[in-house]
């Protein structure tokens, strides 16, 4: 929400694309995404890490992968 705003069920692409950034994805791992929708909508997923990620990929975070996860006293702190 705070790099990307509202994105409704696009959220859990970027949320993946920071697991990855961040080399908390690993060959042979899985990851559970759950995504809610209006009214009683929820899908969920199981995704397996078929390769290690490469740090030269680039990503949506690539360029900013370094100030996150955020310090919340600071953010606060700017308001």
């Amino acid at each position: 929400m705070h790099r990307f705003g509202n994105t409704s069920s696009s959220s859990v692409w970027y949320e993946l694309s920071y697991l990855e950034t961040k080399g908390r994805v690993k060959k042979g791992d899985r990851v559970w995404q759950v995504a809610f929708g209006s009214g009683f909508k929820c899908n969920s997923v199981v995704w397996e890490c078929i390769d290690d990620f490469r740090t030269s990929d680039r990503t949506a975070w690539s360029d900013r992968i370094d100030f996150y996860p955020l310090n919340v006293p600071d953010v606060i702190e700017d308001l």
